[in-house]
């Protein structure tokens, strides 16, 4: 799906037995309606279809008919369950951890618990004032921190913007540099194809085709560093600069003013170059 990205399946169509040949097109695509053979002339693309029609207008069911079409039949079933064929996935946990490292000031933090304890993290979920060193979450709290519900997201499944902040004081002790989780909702539907092939006995190819829907987790890390800046301190409060133009992505207003004193007005511009852009070879 990405980098720092997950997708957990909810639901799906799966489309089963397909092999290329001809049959009828679905009745939900309109340009596929027919009611001769005039109607489906051969070589033309089905838009929005599955295939390619042979000039045959052919009967799809008792009710419909259609243009015959080449392609991978049967076509792809449009019939989606009412309710998530994967429910229980909302009890699924989440363990998202990761370091931070402000190399600039020597300081690097992991969001986990260092600890020797090996059922610690069998034995808990995430709190921000009990377990807040536990990043273990329950995949229904995250959906309903988003403001929706796990029973109506996962019937069309849906994308939630995982958002970690870190705001560290390095002028007060490591252990009070805590990061916060905030979780948005991005879109309310998400799905894609994947197919799976294999041969049969007379070697004739045969492909199951799935149409998944599911939750799509879009997770992000973002970060700055408070500190006090002793009496020499330009180069200092430049590097919090910097580190705040990197890292702080949901400021671009910001980036680009701190863009244009460090690359073009500061006497250390070029050590800023080297940090923002890298050469592609």
């Amino acid at each position: 799906q990405g980098e720092n990205v997950l997708f957990l399946v909810t639901n799906f169509i799966a489309t089963t037995e397909q092999s290329q040949g001809t049959c009828p097109e679905s009745p939900s695509v309109l340009e596929a309606a027919c009611a001769e053979d005039a109607d489906c002339p051969v070589g033309d693309p089905v838009l929005r279809g599955n295939g390619i029609k042979t000039g045959k207008c052919v009967m799809f069911n008792t009710s419909h008919s259609t243009c015959e079409i080449y392609g991978w039949c049967p076509v792809e079933s449009d019939t989606l369950p009412r309710k998530p064929l994967l429910a229980e996935a909302e009890n699924f946990t989440l363990f998202i951890k990761h370091t931070i490292h402000f190399t600039k000031f020597n300081f690097s933090k992991c969001n986990t618990l260092q600890t020797n304890d090996s059922t610690y993290f069998k034995n808990c979920t995430y709190d921000p004032f009990f377990n807040p060193s536990c990043p273990i979450f329950r995949v229904r709290d995250m959906v309903e921190a988003a403001g929706e519900t796990f029973g109506d997201l996962a019937v069309l499944g849906g994308s939630i913007g995982v958002r970690i902040e870190w705001d560290c004081d390095l002028d007060r002790p490591a252990a009070q540099c805590q990061p916060q989780y905030s979780f948005s909702l991005q879109d309310r539907r998400y799905n894609f194809r994947t197919a799976s092939y294999y041969w049969d006995s007379q070697r004739r190819l045969y492909r199951t085709l799935l149409k998944l829907y599911g939750i799509r987790l879009d997770i992000s890390v973002h970060g700055q560093v408070l500190l006090a800046a002793p009496n020499t301190g330009q180069v200092l409060l430049l590097e919090v600069l910097v580190l705040t133009a990197l890292l702080r992505v949901s400021c671009p207003q910001a980036t680009v003013v701190c863009d244009l004193v460090l690359l073009y007005l500061d006497a250390k511009a070029d050590v800023y170059w080297k940090e923002k852009f890298e050469e592609v070879r």
